[in-house]
């Protein structure tokens, strides 16, 4: 039997303190094969972003664990590592995608890409970049710089950038959400595809009812 790409036991998150103090997450537990993908949805406020965060290790539960098993190398409970260690997780087995983007506007296209990769400490990180922006049907805009690019352009230069070092999983924070319907769609299937193409794992953070369908799995927090 396949062991989990992600498993995650009796995870309880608290923000504040006092009287202030907030539970956004209490004894959550799940599972994900590798290569599958979960959509987090749920009204605001719900904890949706604060798990995700959770699952890069941005955030530490006071309780549980976030188990990740990367194909060929042991498995690391990231929620119990030390800030380094968890910054060198990420690095070598997690791609992140966010809502507004975060490309480096002095970097070109396929700079941005090709700075994930050498921070991966991988080899010939441009031609791997090229190779990317090329599968996200972007090699015509690579020397473009993002303040030139459309939303949905620099959105799928994010998820270029994501995929570009082979990581166990990718991230993605509302990436449809600063996109108008039409280009939403198109930045959509080119992350399900690309990611599935890698054999990458997706969790993905949505208040998009279509986007959250196309997941293996949904699983809806803090309620209807």
């Amino acid at each position: 039997m396949t062991a989990p790409r992600l498993q995650v036991s009796d995870l309880t998150l608290t923000v504040g303190a006092g009287a202030a103090a907030l539970t956004l997450l209490s004894g959550l537990s799940l599972t994900l094969a590798p290569g599958a993908s979960l959509a987090l949805t749920g009204r605001s406020g719900s904890g949706k972003s604060s798990l995700l965060h959770c699952l890069g290790g941005l955030l530490t539960p006071q309780e549980g664990t976030v188990t990740w098993q990367p194909e060929g190398a042991a498995p690391v409970i990231l929620s119990a590592a030390e800030e380094g260690a968890r910054a060198a997780f990420r690095r070598q087995h997690l791609g992140f995608v966010f809502q507004f983007f975060h490309l480096v506007p002095t970097l070109t296209a396929l700079e941005n890409v090709a700075f994930m990769a050498e921070l991966a400490g991988l080899g010939a990180p441009r031609e791997r970049a090229e190779a990317m922006l090329e599968a996200v049907g972007l090699a015509d805009r690579r020397h473009a710089f993002p303040e030139t690019l459309s939303g949905g352009e620099q959105q799928r230069v994010a998820v270029a950038r994501a995929l570009v070092h082979g990581p166990a999983a990718v991230l993605a924070d509302e990436p449809t959400g600063n996109l108008d319907a039409q280009t939403a769609e198109t930045v959509a299937e080119v992350l399900f595809t690309q990611t599935r193409a890698a054999g990458a794992s997706l969790v993905l953070v949505t208040h998009d009812a279509a986007l959250a369908a196309q997941a293996d799995r949904t699983l809806a927090l803090g309620g209807p």
